[in-house]
């Protein structure tokens, strides 16, 4: 039996690599749709949960795990002899930034090593994990011939970007437009195939490199506009102008305006990093991306301004932030998730520390922070853990957060996220 007919079928054995954010989502949308799936990852305690059907990602309920489970549909290894065994194989594994911004392959390289090690005729490989373009055909390519087969004919390579957004109720693995693009036209259309018989929507492009120019791009665009709309911030700080109603009332156009917000800074596992991977290569093939790299510059200078206006705001009431008890509410990088990856709210943190503050937070999505296991976590805010307070910092806006409590026994607050917009207190500082 073909590829072809057993992704039609559903009777190919699909592998996924890496069980993140990105990998348990689409394993479980694999095996949902009909398909015998193996998860492999090198965290033993990943893979012992989802043997036991227990969900550490919020976007996976363990009530959708545990039947997969059960049912021998999804099982999860840290194994990589496992990919033998495999028809196709998707690579999610994470692409940080090096020390001095440059892109870390370094995760994905293992797991094309180990790929190479049992690539067979007939095999379908996808990376999803975000990248520079040219990653799919310039590094993963050449590994994979050295075993002798020919892509497009003997095996088949394709990219393919993950789009997750944690805690969006609306969109999912399943139905966000899947883009991918193969290095030949045979190999676009064998990922197509696998995808449009698990996902609502597929988007075939006419390469690799142009499916990786995609992700990047999508993710560019929102680094740029938050850059633009985050100076604009500093801009009416100094203004004595309310960003917050300039961008309600500019919203009311109904073309030719799209509402972006500002914020302490930019986290998250793509758009803190994506820009960094394309003014990479860039620059490699000497062209100086100027916007990508002063929207970073922007974005990054976020935390500073918002500890800038801590001080202001402490000064105010003739308090140095050396001594002060500061209470930041909110660390995960956007509302309503379990997630600090990148979070600007942890360089708040230790802005603060630095400059001598005792803070506390809040966040009741995050049990404790691996960065800062020190920093005391507060339970809940009310009068008994808010009386000592100096200023409070909104830099997470978590819906389930009743945050006017902040404003009525806080003597400061400063509202990062407009959390407190019908407000007006002068004791609330706003970005």
């Amino acid at each position: 039996m073909s590829l072809k007919t057993k992704l039609e079928t559903k009777n190919a054995r699909l592998g996924v690599i890496g069980l993140g954010y990105v990998g348990l989502p689409l394993a479980v949308e694999y095996a949902r749709s009909g398909f015998d799936v193996v998860g492999i990852d090198v965290s033993q305690e990943k893979v012992d949960q989802i043997l036991r059907g227990e969900s550490y990602i919020d976007d996976v309920g363990s009530e959708v795990l545990a039947p997969l489970v059960e049912a021998g549909k999804l099982t999860a290894t840290t194994d990589y002899a496992a990919l033998a065994e495999v028809d196709s194989v998707n690579i999610c594994v994470p692409t940080p930034l090096s020390k001095t911004r440059d892109p870390d392959i370094s995760f994905i390289d293992a797991s094309v090593e180990r790929i190479a090690e049992t690539l067979h005729r007939d095999q379908l490989i996808i990376l999803e994990s975000t990248t520079y373009p040219g990653t799919t055909e310039e590094v993963i390519l050449p590994r994979l011939q050295e075993q002798g087969l020919t892509v497009g004919r003997d095996f088949y390579l394709a990219f393919s970007p993950e789009r997750v957004d944690p805690g969006n109720p609306n969109f999912s693995t399943k139905n966000i437009p899947k883009v991918v693009g193969g290095i030949t036209p045979a190999c676009t259309e064998m990922a197509a195939t696998l995808y449009r018989n698990a996902l609502t929507e597929v988007v075939p492009v006419s390469s690799a490199r142009v499916a990786e120019t995609v992700k990047l791009l999508e993710n560019t665009f929102r680094s740029v506009n938050i850059g633009m709309v985050n100076e604009m911030a500093q801009m009416c700080q100094k203004m004595d102008i309310n960003v917050w109603e300039v961008i309600d009332a500019a919203a009311t156009k109904p073309f030719g305006f799209m509402p972006f917000y500002p914020g302490p800074g930019l986290g998250g596992h793509c758009i803190p990093i994506d820009p960094f991977y394309l003014s990479w290569k860039a620059r490699a093939s000497g062209f100086e991306a100027r916007f990508i790299e002063l929207a970073g510059a922007v974005n990054s200078s976020m935390p500073d301004f918002v500890v800038s206006l801590v001080s202001r705001a402490l000064n105010d009431h003739s308090k140095p932030i050396r001594g002060s008890r500061i209470m930041v509410v909110g660390v995960a990088y956007k509302s309503d998730i379990d997630d600090t990856r990148e979070s600007p709210a942890l360089d708040v943190i230790e802005l603060l520390r630095g400059g001598g503050a005792t803070v506390r937070y809040h966040d009741p999505y995050v049990p404790s922070l691996t960065t800062a296991p020190d920093v005391e976590r507060v339970e809940r805010l009310d009068a008994e853990s808010l009386k000592n307070i100096d200023c409070a910092v909104i830099t997470t806006a978590h819906k389930s957060v009743d945050h006017s409590i902040l404003a009525e026994l806080c003597p400061l607050v400063v509202d990062t996220r407009n959390a407190l917009r019908d407000n007006r207190s002068a004791h609330i500082h706003r970005l």
